[in-house]
């Protein structure tokens, strides 16, 4: 089940709502867990019970590092718990990716394939087991306290506004507001507002870029153009920011609907100057994580600078593959943590000292290559559809493009895309802000109200907008099942 379907927000949404609110506050975390597990049950059926294992067996970890007295023994619950979550990551979404890989290797020296059926790799798999690490790790390091409730940690880890697509939520980020939250008029209004803003980034704009991305992307290798390949890449690359953040934005929102607050996940990463701001801005919250669990343990920029680049290029490679059993990503990872090392080398001292625009168009050149990888199904793909960037393609007389993909409602909507991944409505929120604060009270309390008049008109004409999409089956595509 999608947030951006009308079973979600016309059936489970308000039964939720209903039942939630209806019952004594004791009872509320029971009735978000039952609801939660029933979501991801809805679309994983009986992989739910792999949610329940990995959630019971965190608990148990837990309990043991907080019951151990020795730090010996704190620490071999630790290696336990990161073992036995990394071994169930790497069962149901590495597994066939290391026995092909292993399978080559045995071909090349005439030895008997190692057979292993399709695993169903299952959904959000990477998020919450993230999330459960999250919790041993930091209960290990003494900054949260142990979960006795085990339903709570439940909670945690299969709340559902996060379940599936993100933003990684740490457990200490939430684990008070496990225990006690407060919702007032004011909070579950912003989270309605940041919903519909997400809703509308997925469904107004990341699917209307995302099919002729498609499209594009599923051509043959000799029907690729140079003007066809660009189009392709910008479509996707404004498709990918869209559609994540659209997710992230409204997992934001209906966390804050039930009293949780999320830290952000994306930044305007598209106004970055450099791809070491991109990454700030960029999925935070795995960025984040990668830093705080893997690259400052590794040591971080604390040591010789060739220990630092080791460590850039090993946190990038696990961040490539994070994203999905393909040398595809993990190239992608390791482009990335490549251009992180040349900027920290020196080349950022270069960019700084160019023109702004030169910056961006660098960051945006860099990310579009890099989103080849991302979006295309092999290597061979991807190197076909730069090459035909750059001029190696099929013979461009972009009759093709203009009549095929490029009409006047995508031109729209990449300009629209364009606009939108810009700070330019946080710019002028600031802007008004200061014009309501030179005018008299009176005045300044009418545009306020007339700015929240509008506001609500627009969220409101999103949602019906959306829903006659939904309703007329409009392209509306996942991008995590391989996450």
């Amino acid at each position: 089940m999608l947030f951006s379907e009308p079973a979600f927000l016309l059936f489970f949404l308000p039964i939720l709502f209903a039942v939630y609110f209806a019952v004594p506050k004791v009872l509320r975390n029971s009735v978000l867990l039952i609801f939660s597990l029933g979501f991801y049950a809805y679309g994983e059926k009986l992989f739910v019970l792999l949610m329940l294992f990995s959630i019971l067996f965190n608990y148990v970890v837990g309990i043991g590092i907080d019951k151990t007295g020795s730090e010996r023994g704190r620490k071999a619950w630790l290696v336990l718990g990161i073992v036995g979550d990394l071994a169930l990551l790497i069962a149901f979404k590495y597994a066939n990716f290391l026995v092909d890989n292993l399978n080559v290797v045995l071909a090349g020296i005439g030895a008997e394939p190692i057979p292993l059926a399709p695993v169903h790799l299952p959904i959000g798999i990477s998020f919450f087991t993230f999330q459960a690490m999250s919790y041993v790790i930091d209960l290990y390091r003494r900054e949260v306290e142990v979960q006795s409730n085990p339903l709570d940690l439940a909670l945690y880890i299969s709340l559902f506004p996060q379940l599936i697509a993100g933003p990684i939520v740490r457990y200490h980020d939430i684990s008070l507001q496990l225990k006690r939250r407060r919702i007032s008029v004011g909070t579950f209004a912003y989270g309605i507002e940041r919903f519909l803003v997400g809703l509308g980034k997925k469904m107004v704009i990341a699917n209307a870029v995302a099919y002729p991305a498609d499209q594009i992307f599923g051509l043959p290798d000799d029907e690729i153009t140079t003007s066809l390949a660009w189009l392709g890449i910008i479509c996707y690359t404004l498709q990918i920011y869209f559609d994540f953040s659209g997710y992230s934005d409204m997992a934001i929102g209906l966390g804050r609907m039930f009293g949780f607050k999320f830290l952000e996940n994306f930044n305007y990463p598209y106004i970055s100057q450099s791809i070491t701001e991109f990454w700030r801005r960029w999925h935070i919250s795995l960025s984040s994580w990668y830093r705080d669990y893997l690259y400052i343990p590794l040591g971080g920029n604390r040591v010789s600078s060739r220990r630092t680049y080791f460590n850039l290029m090993m946190v990038f490679f696990l961040c490539g593959l994070w994203h999905g059993s393909s040398w595809n990503f993990v190239i992608w990872g390791m482009y990335h943590g490549g251009f992180l090392i040349v900027e920290r080398f020196g080349f950022k001292a270069i960019l700084d000292r160019g023109p702004r625009v030169v910056r961006h168009l660098y960051v945006m050149i860099v990310a579009m290559i890099g989103w080849v990888f991302f979006r295309a199904e092999t290597l061979p793909q991807s190197l076909t559809f730069l090459g035909a960037m750059f001029g190696f393609g099929s013979d461009d007389s972009g009759a093709r493009l203009l009549v095929h993909f490029l009409d006047r409602e995508l031109a729209v909507m990449i300009l629209v895309g364009a606009v939108g991944s810009i700070n330019l409505v946080p710019w002028c929120t600031a802007r008004f802000k200061r014009f309501c604060q030179q005018k008299p009270k009176e005045t300044a309390h009418a545009w306020q109200t007339a700015s929240r008049v509008f506001k609500w008109v627009s969220l409101t004409a999103i949602l019906l907008y959306a829903l006659m999409l939904m309703a007329a089956g409009s392209y509306n595509p996942f991008i995590y099942f391989r996450f």
